[in-house]
């Protein structure tokens, strides 16, 4: 029997409310959530959910905001104040930006040690060493969003917090990795899809999602994992002269990380892909909803969407199937593997764009120029 509103704690009630946004904002650590997080917390997050704020955003902003406030109890003691003092911005600095070498002869320098260990036991911190700056900037950002959405002024863009993170990025460089260390070209795929080569329902899935991640413009996992069969529309087969049509599928993207649901963002399917997808959706019998799903112990297909973080489990299990390194690949190697491939094949930028819905011609084209850079006549003069 459930208890009544008048008798829940803080902490109980707070679980209750994330669980009724829960089904945009997935949250798998519910009961930790409730406890690090303030009224006011749940109350600016259930107001972005009303305000349509889209999926993956809100998951960074929550994630983010659990650190910030996991962070500051465990630096000062206390929740975090809003807005946060120009103090406690530098501290954050100070605590994610620092120089390994110093460290070693300074033992104060960067993250105290007991704030460190805090973090570490609850599973907020497990790489070794200072935050990648671009972290430290995007968990800056979310900070002052979520000032701003609550009505307040913060000190964000105040030139000592500017120069705090200038200087300490410039005194502890750090190589700027992607976030798959290689790309998943033409040829890796085909070593991906070499280890679904039966008519298992586990091998019909993860084929039908790496084909169709990679083909239809290196969808991220997120977009794999909310693909829904309402969202798949039958196009005219494509005529191939000398051979038969093929067939075609049109998705319509809907809102993702770079649009609004407004708009009607679309990309195409032909070929081998349209049948390899086909060929899960019947086996599995998958006549609407979610695409993809978890696939059960003794073979029974759920009901419910697999999670993005599957998508990414299941590309490195193929990899590691593949005879190849795990470590070296992850789900974002489809995205920038695709638009790698395209410049292989001498597809035009504005072509494969179209195509990876990329909105920025200099991040697709970060990809694109590797490609044709190595294999230009500017790197064979001898």
């Amino acid at each position: 029997m459930a208890k009544p509103k008048a008798s829940l704690t803080a902490v109980e009630r707070r679980a209750e409310e994330l669980d009724t946004i829960a089904a945009v904002l997935p949250l798998e650590r519910r009961d930790e959530l409730a406890e690090l997080l303030t009224d006011q917390d749940v109350e600016t997050l259930r107001h972005l959910v009303n305000q349509g704020m889209g999926d993956n955003t809100l998951r960074a902003l929550t994630s983010d905001l659990t650190y910030l406030e996991a962070w500051g109890l465990a630096a000062t003691g206390r929740s975090l104040p809003w807005p946060a003092p120009e103090a406690l911005l530098l501290k954050f600095v100070a605590h994610h930006l620092w120089d390994p070498e110093r460290r070693e002869t300074d033992a104060d320098h960067g993250m105290p040690a007991e704030v460190d260990e805090n973090l570490r036991s609850q599973g907020f911190l497990k790489s070794v060493g200072p935050h990648a700056p671009a972290t430290v900037r995007r968990r800056l950002a979310n900070w002052s969003t979520l000032t701003k959405w609550r009505g307040l002024d913060g000190d964000f863009a105040s030139p000592a917090l500017k120069s705090a993170i200038r200087l300490a990025i410039r005194a502890a460089p750090r190589q700027r990795l992607r976030k798959s260390a290689k790309a998943v070209t033409g040829d890796v795929l085909a070593r991906l899809l070499a280890t679904c080569a039966t008519d298992s329902l586990r091998d019909l899935r993860d084929r039908a999602i790496l084909m169709v991640a990679f083909a239809s413009g290196g969808r991220r996992r997120s977009e794999i994992a909310g693909l829904r069969r309402e969202r798949l529309t039958v196009e005219p087969p494509i005529p191939v002269e000398g051979g038969s049509p093929l067939p075609s599928l049109a998705i319509h993207l809907g809102r993702t990380k770079t649009t609004s649901g407004e708009q009607d963002d679309v990309v195409y399917l032909t070929g081998r892909p349209v049948d390899a997808l086909n060929a899960w959706m019947v086996a599995a019998k998958i006549e609407s909803g979610s695409v993809f799903r978890a696939i059960g112990r003794w073979g029974t297909v759920s009901r419910r969407a697999i999670d993005p973080q599957s998508v990414n489990a299941i590309i490195k299990q193929r990899v590691e199937l593949a005879g190849l390194e795990p470590g070296e690949f992850s789900a974002h190697g489809l995205r920038s593997g695709y638009l790698t491939e395209a410049a292989n094949r001498g597809i035009p930028l504005p072509e494969a764009m179209e195509q990876s819905r990329h909105r920025s011609v200099q991040q697709a084209s970060s990809y694109y120029n590797n490609a044709t850079r190595r294999s230009g006549r500017a790197a064979r003069m001898l």
